[in-house]
């Protein structure tokens, strides 16, 4: 069993940064793949950007990439996502979520650990 609990979020103005954090209890955190999705009202659930065990490997959804980066801290049992440049399209709730052996990171039907989620409003 794994918990999941984000922080971070919060209103920003256009053009502004943050970062959010996404704690893991258990000790095999390492043993997952981690992911970042986010769901605005009235939208499906959409993939942001995913990192696989060790960090080696970073996945982005074309809407984010190169304004959104990815990382991992295995010794802090803990995944980050550092969002520069946001936009008021970027306002959703963003939820991480942990898979084992994924074979398409972008698929939320792969992830079976969800965390409560945390709110990013960008106002323009």
């Amino acid at each position: 069993q794994v918990q999941l609990v984000e922080s971070g979020g919060g209103l920003v103005q256009a053009g502004g940064s943050l970062r959010l954090s996404c704690a893991a209890s258990g000790r095999t955190f390492s043993s997952y793949a981690m992911g970042w999705f986010r769901q605005a009202p009235g939208k499906e659930r959409e993939f942001i950007a995913a990192i696989n065990l060790r960090g080696a490997g970073t996945y982005y959804a074309d809407s984010v990439k190169g304004r959104f980066t990815i990382s991992r801290d295995n010794a802090k049992n803990t995944v980050y996502l550092q969002m520069n440049s946001l936009k008021p399209e970027d306002t959703a709730v963003y939820y991480c979520a942990a898979a084992q052996y994924p074979h398409r990171y972008a698929d939320y039907r792969e992830y079976r650990y969800w965390g409560q989620g945390t709110q990013v409003t960008v106002s323009s």
